[in-house]
């Protein structure tokens, strides 16, 4: 009887992990757009868009800031300036540095750029100056200065034959250089701010610039004077115009014009026609702009919409944008809908959830306004605005395609995924505290109320409609039911029993109190106070199985308290700082505590033993939920890092098991025990393990008997089991003598009549028969061959060798011909090729003379083979 390995305790093993991968900077997309190039702190990451996976990473050595990087247009060559006014050359494929060069540049550098051929790189520092490199044989060919300030945009003249480079500076004016003599042609002056991007027609003949003056200027570069100045009325960070060849009439593009897409403060796309100057198309955001003061308040506070780049994909007419929350969106032309959007930073994560049929994603409250739902399989995130300020609380109810939000704008929210298309809209909210929301939850049975707890120190409970809608155009107004006065301090955490009856309510002012929910109409009634923790209460949660709950505090500990006398039945502490949440796992019989430490606990509630402890976050955990079967858990923290857990329960205990077997077995080999080892091998229905047994009996002393033996003394289901692994062992040539053996035994001491009885018998045995009859000719063939070995071996010749030479070390064989001739009436080589011996047969032959002959040394003519 194998040990328990495994009693009701789970182990944990980090199967994914939502990870930062942009902090700001620069952004630049391959020519393939296969991949977004994006800087984070150190590190360049390379983001493939297909998957949503870094496949990348470029990390600086002497790990300062990357300041600037760039990648070549042939996608080939990746360039990096740090802090270190070093500069990089990468094979980035293979996240290898080339070559490292000093930067001569006396600051930090602001800006790079490769012209079109990808041999030159012009470098824009913060002293002023601009430098240009060429990468192939690697020295610097241009040093031009003139411009003022920092240098934070450089670009090349698409017509490589000009050799002409734009650069702008804080002077905001336009410098166009002339490579050939280094001298600076002219400075177009139009803008009254830094100019934020440049653009250039396919003729190369007209370029469009932008700023945060809130205009675009389009220049006619033969002339180098202005055509038209479009007032946009918005700081605009990026340009970029539309393909001459495309049909964007559905947009309302009616001329072959030239036509740009501003990117600025206020979020959104727009379409301007640059001989009208007039906007053709305005791109219509998800939901309405975040309340609180008017257009220019915004702008001037930050707008979390805010576009900080614009970057097209010509091949595929897509465009990406970067947003100021560094999220990245790509949109399809010319409808501009969304197609993919990536989260490149999320800050101090609050927390998670799991959502959708299957759990297959998150939804994710950050220090924002806006919420991330993201698909675990593919990192694709949805962002989804409504809320106007931070949101700080998540639950979601039973069927998981309903979730429940909360923020500091006083409000509550309900959300509806869409379980086919995946699409999220809100379908209710309601707006009646007088402070942040900190804490909701649900209805556990139906989708019929939620419970909302505030810094006003009161709880709501909000009941929904029967019929919930299906899209945010119909959205439901909700209206409190019950509001209560509960605690003396901020609400931080509420919970629902899973009967839908009771609630409980934690608090700052160290409390838990619980509260009879009634029939619906009714107030809520207090049934009794939690009184034991020191500091305020941060969660509260009831068990899914008991008449308990759980209670996580401040000053460290984990609390479990009676339903029926409200008192306290458990203490758990091991955490050396604030508990911030807590859930029942393991069907209640296990805790899951994670706090400000940064760790993630695992108790017992029976024993109360931290069994486990889940070290993946290096700041406070806010986040902790897991998946309705209990197999996942996912944290969140305030590091900006999200951690998917996986349940190895199993996976350890196999291992657990398959170690003892192991050392099991070895014992009882090692004591003889051969029948207990072979049934043990067999009761865990191992069939390599049972060939090893078998091995080891065969290799010990009198085998054949001691096989005989122990098989005999199997009882009539072993002996089932080990004709089915013989039938399998047989159908290899290394394992086909033990099945042979075991063959041999049963047929030979059990009656045909008793060997049918046994289940799939008959089919066993016809299986064996073919392999049986290959191994045998194949025997056959090999005691041919042997007794030919022997034939040579006697009509062998040695020469060149004193007879008086005992040794005979050093001599050389050299075969004669064959004389006399085979039945088959072949050449000895011939007859070689057939029986397969011809691939290293040599050394063959040489290890059989060398048995025979103890010679130490053998030289075979290489003449004698051709």
């Amino acid at each position: 009887k194998l040990p328990l390995f495994f009693s009701s305790s789970c182990s944990y093993a980090v199967s994914s992990t939502i990870e930062p991968f942009y902090k700001g900077g620069k952004v630049q997309i391959s020519k393939d757009e296969k991949f977004i190039f994006c800087t984070c702190g150190t590190r360049v990451n390379v983001l493939q868009i297909v998957t949503g996976k870094i496949v990348h990473s470029i990390e600086q050595d002497d790990q300062e800031d990357i300041t600037s990087f760039a990648l070549s247009l042939d996608d080939e060559i990746l360039v990096t300036a740090s802090k270190a006014l070093l500069l990089k050359q990468w094979d980035w494929k293979q996240a290898q540095c080339t070559r490292s060069w000093r930067a001569i540049h006396n600051v930090p550098i602001a800006s790079m750029t490769f012209d079109p051929t990808s041999t030159l790189l012009a470098t824009g520092g913060c002293d002023g100056t601009i430098k240009l490199w060429d990468v192939v044989k690697q020295y610097c060919t241009h040093n031009l200065k003139g411009s003022s300030g920092v240098v934070h945009l450089v670009e090349f003249h698409p017509d490589i034959s000009l050799l002409q480079l734009f650069s702008s500076a804080s002077d905001c004016g336009i410098r166009m250089w002339d490579l050939r003599s280094s001298q600076c042609l002219c400075v177009l002056q139009s803008h009254y701010s830094p100019v934020t991007s440049l653009a250039f027609t396919s003729d190369g003949a007209s370029m469009v610039s932008s700023g945060r003056d809130k205009i675009c200027t389009v220049w006619d570069l033969k002339s180098r004077t202005t055509r038209r100045t479009v007032p946009v009325y918005e700081a605009v960070e990026s340009v970029v115009l539309l393909p001459e060849d495309e049909d964007f009439s559905e947009i309302g593009v009616k001329t072959k014009e030239i036509h740009f897409i501003t990117a600025g403060s206020k979020g959104v796309l727009r379409v301007w026609d640059a001989s009208s100057a007039r906007c053709v198309f305005a791109q219509t955001l998800p939901s309405a702009p975040p309340a609180g003061g008017s257009e220019e308040g915004g702008e001037e506070y930050g707008d979390p919409r805010s576009l900080t780049y614009c970057l097209p994909l010509p091949s595929s007419l897509r465009l990406a944008t970067v947003t100021a929350e560094h999220n990245i969106l790509l949109y399809q032309l010319p409808s501009f809908t969304t197609q993919q959007q990536f989260v490149g930073f999320n800050d101090e994560v609050l927390d998670v959830k799991f959502l959708g049929k299957g759990d297959t994603h998150i939804v994710v409250a950050t220090n924002s306004s806006q919420l991330k739902v993201f698909d675990l399989a593919t990192s694709s995130c949805k962002i989804l605005y409504g809320h106007t300020d931070t949101v700080l609380s998540l639950d979601v109810f039973k069927k998981a395609s309903l979730f429940v939000s909360c923020a500091k704008d006083k409000s509550v929210r309900v959300w509806r995924q869409d379980p086919d298309s995946g699409q999220v809209c809100c379908v209710a909210q309601g707006c009646s505290h007088g402070n942040a929301v900190g804490s909701i939850t649900c209805s556990r049975m139906k989708e019929s109320f939620v419970v909302s707890g505030s810094q006003d120190c009161t709880i709501k409970v909000w009941d929904l409609p029967e019929t919930i809608p299906e899209t945010d155009g119909d959205m439901f107004q909700l209206t409190a039911r019950v509001t209560e006065k509960a605690h003396d301090k901020d609400v931080n955490s509420v919970a629902v029993s899973p009967n839908d009856k009771l609630l409980v309510s934690g608090s700052q002012d160290r409390l838990a109190k619980l509260w009879s929910l009634g029939a619906p109409g009714a107030d809520l009634a207090l049934l009794g106070v939690f009184r034991g923790h020191r500091r305020g209460v941060w969660c509260v949660q009831f068990s899914p199985m008991d008449q308990v709950l759980a209670s996580s505090s401040a000053d460290g500990s984990v609390k479990l308290w009676s339903l029926q006398d409200f008192s306290c039945l458990k203490t758990f502490e091991g955490h050396d700082a604030s508990v911030l949440k807590l859930i029942f796992v393991s069907r209640g019989t296990q805790l899951l505590t994670s706090g400000s430490d940064g760790l993630v606990k695992l108790w017992t509630i029976k024993t109360n033993e931290c069994v486990k402890t889940l070290d993946a976050h290096q700041d406070k955990v806010w986040g902790l939920h897991a998946t309705r079967k209990d197999d996942r858990v996912v944290t969140a923290s305030a590091d900006s890092n999200i951690t998917v857990w996986t349940d190895v329960t199993e996976v350890e205990q196999a291992e657990e098991q398959s170690r003892f077997v192991k050392q099991e077995l070895s014992n009882l080999l090692h004591e003889k025990k051969f029948l207990k080892a072979l049934g043990l091998a067999i009761s865990l229905d191992q069939p390599h393990t049972v060939l090893k047994v078998i091995k080891a009996i065969r290799q010990g002393e009198d085998g054949a008997k001691q096989l005989e033996k122990t098989v005999l003394k199997l009882r009539q289901d072993q002996k089932e089991s080990m004709l089915r692994y013989c039938a399998v062992w047989n159908t290899n040539a290394r394992s086909c003598l033990d099945a042979q053996a075991v063959i041999q035994v049963m047929l030979t001491h059990l009656s045909p009549e008793e060997l049918l009885q046994y289940q799939g018998a008959r089919a066993h045995l016809e299986g064996l028969i073919p392999y049986t009859e290959r191994h045998m000719q194949r025997i056959g063939r090999l005691l041919q061959a042997s007794m030919f070995l022997d034939y040579m071996w006697q009509k062998m010749r040695v020469t060149g060798a004193p007879a008086s030479r005992r040794s005979m070390r050093g001599c050389t064989i050299t075969y004669c011909t064959m004389e006399s001739k085979f039945q088959y009436g072949k050449s000895t080589l011939k007859l070689l090729e057939e029986w397969g011996c011809r691939s290293g047969w040599k050394n063959d032959l040489s290890h059989y003379l060398e048995s025979h002959c103890h010679w130490s040394s053998i030289k075979i003519m290489s003449s004698a083979v051709p």
